[in-house]
């Protein structure tokens, strides 16, 4: 990674690509927490590797139905912007391979179980040994060390543990997992936003630094207020629904043909809500005059809104709302929100030609870059298709590459004819 220069004042030149070109990721992650956070980055310019098992790769390539063809949608849809390299590494030659690797690399992550990596002979004292300036991300369960590290992790297992699934779903009904692997997603994006500070803390101090990143850590974080009203207060937060525990109304609320949301979050929400329902007799009524009032007599409080809201269609109460600039939303299916113009038109839909299924739409990246949308520069890779190109990269020679895949320590898609020469 390129350092910054030196005693520069003022406004920079503008570095042309992506924030994170030039930056080399080694990948050894595999399922969606630590593929979720390789692909972030990807997304911003980094090279990524991703090292998978000759025969196998990532165990999402094998999770359907549904498939596209032969490939997981699982699979394909958080591992775009990476390269697949299949190295077997319990042969010493494959090992040699990925040291090779790693002396190029300014990042390493890995989520295997805690020590897995100790073992193979790559865990972070050994590699720093061999390159101080590695920033080396360890995403797990549960932690490096607590009496539940060595626990087995699944999003299903983390949601549970960490109170997640405690405070979704409406009352009385049984624990409920969110309908996105949030635990996943969360503990990859919480290990992208580290490795990037540590890679800033690097350009300064030219020092690398070992990052330690959790899915229970990642869930706890984002109980945020959840996890506040129990560590001030003592109360246990318990399900509510689609309501907000400290916020009235805040909910889905049961329409003439179907279902609204409608966020009401201050007094001014409150008073242009009731005007543009044509409920003036709420602004007088003294059990709702502040959120706080709201809030604690909600029940009382949707008894009056009900109704009214019975009254009138999803889009009429939209319409309504939306003129009086009070937040509020009709509930869309995935179909629905992919196909939306507002979606489209914030480049959340990308494309890209993939080797075996031909053009292929992906969900995108949530932010521009200098007004431009973040773009597809790699599909989601075949297992070992780019293993003589990294090879390659990494200073092997044709012959040294095609004995690695005759002896089983590689694979790579069309080895032979893909071997540079």
């Amino acid at each position: 990674m390129a350092r910054a220069a030196a005693g520069s004042e003022g406004a920079r030149e503008k570095r042309p690509g992506l924030p994170l070109d030039g930056v080399r990721v080694v990948d050894l992650t595999r399922v969606m927490v630590g593929p979720y956070c390789t692909m972030m980055l990807g997304d911003l310019g980094a090279d990524v590797v991703k090292i998978e098992i000759p025969g196998r790769g990532d165990d999402t390539r094998h999770w359907g139905p549904p498939f596209v063809e032969t490939e997981s949608v699982y699979y394909l849809s958080v591992n775009r912007n990476k390269r697949s390299v299949a190295l077997d590494l319990k042969r010493e030659s494959a090992k040699e391979a990925l040291w090779r690797l790693i002396d190029g690399a300014d990042v390493l992550v890995e989520n295997f179980s805690p020590g897995t990596l100790d073992r193979l002979g790559f865990g972070y004292e050994a590699v720093k040994a061999r390159k101080p300036d590695i920033v080396y991300a360890a995403i797990s369960g549960f932690g490096q060390s607590g009496p539940d590290y060595q626990r087995t992790a699944y999003d299903l297992i983390v949601q549970g543990i960490s109170g997640m699934m405690s405070i979704t779903g409406h009352p009385g009904g049984p624990p409920t997992r969110l309908g996105v692997p949030i635990a996943d997603i969360g503990g990859g994006m919480f290990a992208a936003y580290a490795i990037v500070a540590a890679l800033f803390d690097r350009e300064r101090t030219g020092e690398g630094s070992y990052v330690d990143v959790s899915m229970l850590g990642g869930q706890v974080a984002l109980l945020t207020y959840q996890a506040g009203l129990y560590l001030s207060t003592g109360a246990t937060p318990t399900q509510l629904g689609n309501a907000h525990p400290m916020i009235a109304p805040y909910d889905t609320f049961r329409t003439a043909d179907g279902y609204v949301n409608i966020a009401v979050g201050n007094a001014a929400l409150w008073e242009r809500f009731c005007t543009a329902l044509d409920l003036p007799h709420l602004l007088e009524d003294e059990r709702f005059t502040t959120n706080a009032d709201r809030s604690t007599r909600r029940e009382a409080l949707y008894a009056e809104l009900q109704p009214r809201l019975d009254e009138l269609t999803t889009d009429e109460i939209v319409r309504r709302l939306d003129e009086a600039s009070v937040p509020c939303g009709p509930i869309r299916d995935v179909a629905e929100a992919m196909d939306d113009g507002q979606t489209r038109a914030q480049d959340l839909i990308m494309e890209v030609e993939h080797p075996r299924l031909g053009p292929l739409r992906l969900s995108g990246a949530p932010y521009h870059v200098d007004g431009e949308a973040i773009h597809v520069r790699i599909a989601p890779p075949l297992l070992g298709q780019h293993t003589c190109e990294v090879l390659a990269e990494a200073g092997y020679g044709p012959e040294e590459i095609a004995a690695l895949v005759a002896s089983g320590a590689a694979q790579a898609t069309d080895a032979v004819s893909r071997a540079p020469s």
